[in-house]
C-alpha cells in the first residue's frame, strides 16, 4: 500500500487527507481493521517510536497508552502485586501474571485511566489473547503492534462493532534520517532525534548524594524515552518502571511539575487501602468509578461521598479522605524518579517533586539556577544527574 486516504484531517473540514511515503515507495502498515484517521496515525506512529525505543533501551517488552499525541503513561513487562492489579482494575483477568506484554498494557491504562479514556495503544511485541481481553472491555480508538496472534485479532476485530483499528507495523522499518513537516504552507526540516537514552546518559551526577540503584537507573530511562516523544514542555515522574505522571504541554516548567505530580499523586493514593476498599456498587462501571475516585481523592471529595450523593454508587457512605490525610500517606512514598525535557530554571520544581515522594532526577542542566536547584535537591538528600541533552518534541 503506497497511501492510504483519510475521511479528513485533523477536523472535519480539513479535506482532502492521506498520509503516503514521499519517496514513493510502500507505506510500513498494514490495516487489518477499521479506518484510522489522521490524529489516529499521528498517535500511531508516535506511540510506536516510544515503545520500540524503551524496548531496545531496556530489553523488557513494553506498552504505551497515547492520547492527543502524547502519552497518559509508558510501561514495562514487571510483574503486577494484587494491590496494583486491584488499582489497574485487571486482578480478574486470567493469565495476566503469565503475559509480560499484559502487564506491560494494564500498567499503562492503568496509570491515569482519566486521561486513557479513548485511548491509542502501542505495544512493543506480538498483541496476545490476554492482552486483547483488557483492551476488548476498554473504550479505546485503536492499537499499533508488530504482530497479532489469531485469537487476539478475534477479539479486537469485534470491537466498535467490527470497526476497531488495528494496525500492524513492519518492526524492521527504518525512516529516513531527515524528516519534513508544513506549518502555513512552509516546510520544516530537520534531522530525527536519534539520541540514544540509555544509563551513560546519567552518569553526571551532580549531587552530594550519588547512590543510583539500577531501578532509578530504570525509572529515569523510562521516565527519559516517555518525555521524548511528548509535547513539550513537559516532566514526567516514573516508578517501579512505569510513567506514572505526565505534565504534557505546558508553557511553564512548574506548571508541568505540578500537574505531573498530582497525577502521580493521584496514582499513588489509588493503591492505598482506603481507596481499594471503596464500597462500589457491583455494577458500577470502571468509567464511573475512574471518575468517583478522581474526584474522591481531590478537596471536592463530597461531591461523591456526600450525604445526598453517596447512595448513586456505593452501598454504603465512605469516609472522607481529607488533604492532611492524603499528604501524610504520601510522606511514606519515596523512590520515584523524575525526568525533564529542559533544565529546570527554580528550585521550586524540585520541592513540589519531593512532596511526590521524587528520590532521583535526570535533567539537562545548564540554567543560569543550577547551583540553586542542586542545593535544593541537597538539601532533601535527592540524587540528580544532568543528562546535558534537552528532549524538545513538537
Amino acid at each position: 500500500m503506497k497511501e492510504f486516504e483519510l475521511k479528513y484531517g485533523c477536523n472535519p473540514n480539513q479535506k482532502p487527507a492521506k498520509i503516503y511515503m514521499s519517496n514513493g515507495g510502500d507505506l510500513p502498515i498494514e490495516i487489518l481493521s477499521g479506518r484510522p484517521g489522521y490524529i489516529n496515525f499521528m498517535d500511531a506512529f508516535n506511540s510506536w517510536q516510544l515503545v520500540k525505543e524503551l524496548k531496545e533501551a531496556t530489553g523488557m517488552a513494553c506498552a504505551t497508552s497515547f492520547k492527543h499525541v502524547s502519552p497518559t503513561s509508558a510501561a514495562l513487562a514487571l510483574p503486577l502485586s494484587d494491590a496494583l492489579k486491584r488499582a489497574c482494575f485487571v486482578d480478574d483477568i486470567k493469565g495476566l501474571d503469565e503475559s509480560p506484554i499484559a502487564c506491560a498494557y494494564a500498567r499503562a491504562r492503568g496509570t491515569d485511566r482519566m486521561s486513557s479514556f479513548g485511548d491509542w495503544i502501542a505495544l512493543s511485541d506480538v498483541c496476545d489473547a490476554t492482552t486483547a481481553r483488557i483492551i476488548k472491555r476498554e473504550v479505546s480508538d485503536g492499537i499499533i503492534a508488530p504482530g497479532y496472534t489469531d485469537e487476539a485479532l478475534v477479539l479486537l476485530k469485534k470491537k466498535k462493532g467490527g470497526n476497531y483499528n488495528i494496525i500492524k507495523i513492519d518492526p524492521n522499518y527504518v525512516p529516513d534520517p531527515i524528516e519534513c513537516k508544513q506549518v502555513y504552507g512552509i516546510t520544516f526540516q530537520q534531522g530525527r532525534n536519534e539520541f540514544k537514552i540509555n544509563a551513560e546518559l546519567l552518569q553526571n551526577v551532580v549531587t552530594a548524594n550519588k547512590e543510583l540503584p539500577e531501578s532509578a537507573i530504570r525509572d529515569l530511562i523510562v521516565s527519559l524515552i516517555t518525555l521524548k516523544y511528548t509535547q513539550s514542555n513537559s516532566v514526567c515522574y516514573a516508578y517501579q518502571g512505569q510513567a506514572i505522571g505526565v505534565g504534557a504541554g505546558q508553557q511553564s516548567r512548574i506548571h508541568c511539575t505540578r500537574l505531573a505530580g498530582e497525577k502521580a499523586d493521584k496514582w499513588l493514593l489509588r493503591q492505598s487501602e482506603q481507596v481499594l476498599n471503596l464500597p462500589f456498587k457491583p455494577k458500577t462501571g470502571r468509567a464511573d468509578r475512574d471518575n468517583a475516585i478522581d474526584v474522591y481523592l481531590s478537596d471536592d471529595y463530597n461531591d461523591v461521598i456526600g450525604d445526598d450523593v453517596w447512595q448513586e454508587l456505593f452501598t454504603e457512605q465512605p469516609k472522607p479522605f481529607p488533604r492532611a490525610e492524603r499528604q501524610a500517606y504520601l510522606a511514606t512514598i519515596s523512590g520515584v524518579a523524575l525526568g525533564s525535557d529542559a533544565f529546570f530554571p527554580f528550585g521550586d520544581n524540585v520541592i513540589r517533586a519531593h512532596r511526590s515522594g521524587v528520590s532521583y532526577i535526570a535533567q539537562p542542566g545548564g540554567s543560569v539556577r543550577d547551583d540553586n536547584v542542586i542545593e535544593t535537591c541537597n538539601k532533601y538528600n535527592i540524587v540528580m544527574a544532568f543528562t546535558g541533552m534537552r528532549l524538545f518534541h513538537h
